[in-house]
């Protein structure tokens, strides 16, 4: 499906987007995927099919969190009403509560400094309770790699799955069932960075296609020699840049769309362990 565009500034109201399937099959999902270019968002069917367009809009900066609640329902709004919600967070999400909002406590963005003020607003802020209340509807909320993984893991083994986009994610799948997250974004890769800084979009630009597959390859060797997994999902906008022929058998490309995707597997299973925040 294609991505729907929001009218121009200026314009009253967002214009409703009528549903592309005729009668989708119920409970109705909202789906939102917040990243750190863009803020997407579309509604699911009860089968995990799109029945509306997917819309987008940038990531501006600075972003507090009020702010970002805003943007979310102003996205949103030209959807199909649906009966739940589900969200994907770039950070460390527990019961709803940002534990880390790594690029939304920045200044300018990735890679600009950390603004103080910022950090205080988003550490544990409630944004399962926030977004049920502006989206009038149940929501969860989890680590965008989670919902990502959640949509794409076969439900066999040990699965490690990596999101390469404004950053570096990761969520870890074991006979299907989500393992707590760990936060490997920030932990020491090389040359004094993190994975998070040496793979991001702004590295990417800046080193180029080919220092950067060098940089995920050797990422992807210390996840093998950390979890020993038996398959490695990589998604995220990012994903398309890699060189398949520097990939072993056991990983896998998967389609961005998964982010959204996903969002139907948090209603689906509750072993994934994620809580629900009634409109």
């Amino acid at each position: 499906m294609s991505d729907a565009t929001q009218p121009e500034a200026g314009s009253s109201e967002p214009t409703a987007i009528a549903p592309t399937v005729a009668d989708p099959k119920h409970p109705l999902t909202l789906a939102v995927d917040i990243g750190g270019t863009g803020l997407k968002a579309s509604v699911l069917g009860a089968d995990g099919a799109m029945v509306a367009d997917r819309v987008k809009i940038p990531t501006t900066y600075p972003l507090p969190p009020q702010k970002l609640v805003a943007s979310l329902e102003k996205l949103v709004a030209p959807l199909p009403k649906a009966e739940r919600a589900s969200v994907g967070f770039p950070g460390m999400v527990r019961a709803g509560h940002v534990l880390s909002a790594p690029h939304f406590s920045t200044k300018h963005g990735p890679g600009s400094p950390v603004d103080d003020e910022l950090f205080k607003l988003w550490s544990d802020f409630d944004l399962a309770t926030t977004l049920a209340a502006s989206f009038g509807v149940p929501t969860k909320v989890a680590n965008d790699a989670d919902i990502q993984g959640a949509a794409v893991v076969s439900g066999k083994g040990l699965e490690f799955v990596i999101t390469l986009g404004t950053g570096f994610g990761s969520a870890l799948f074991y006979e299907g069932q989500l393992m707590p997250h760990l936060e490997v974004a920030h932990q020491p890769f090389r040359k004094g960075e993190t994975y998070n800084e040496q793979l991001g979009e702004a590295t990417r630009k800046e080193v180029g296609e080919e220092r950067w597959n060098k940089r995920v390859t050797k990422a992807i060797a210390n996840m093998r020699g950390l979890f020993f997994f038996d398959h490695l999902y990589i998604g995220g906008g990012n994903s398309r840049r890699l060189k398949r022929d520097l990939l072993d058998d056991d990983v896998t490309i998967v389609d961005n769309t998964a982010g959204i995707l996903g969002g139907i597997k948090l209603w689906e299973a509750d072993h994934l362990g994620v809580n629900t925040i009634d409109g």
